[in-house]
């Protein structure tokens, strides 16, 4: 796959960066080369490689999942300007 001018301008448009003219042509060069380096990756066989978190071999922390109230709601809404059975209540702005 490749770019052309008209592409680089398309991309550039579609992310809101002005470009001059003159730099277009640098642009989808570079832009072409990025390609050109993933098509490469994607002849490398990968078939068996487990994913990695960290190039160091290492086990990821985790906590149980477990439902709790948090245990602290009164400290939550204690500098709430108003609030009702741990909830904060906030003036009405919709009829």
């Amino acid at each position: 796959m490749s770019v052309d001018a008209e592409t680089v301008r398309r991309i550039a448009h579609l992310a809101r960066i002005a470009v001059p003219e003159s730099e277009i042509e640098h642009l989808q060069g570079e832009l072409n080369a990025m390609l050109a380096f993933v098509e490469q990756l994607q002849e490398v066989d990968v078939e068996g490689v487990e994913p990695m978190t960290s190039v160091t071999p290492m086990a990821m922390k985790k906590r149980a999942d477990v439902v709790t109230d948090g245990g602290i709601a009164g400290d939550i809404v204690k500098n709430a300007p108003a609030s009702e059975d741990n909830f904060f209540l906030v003036p009405k702005v919709v009829e």
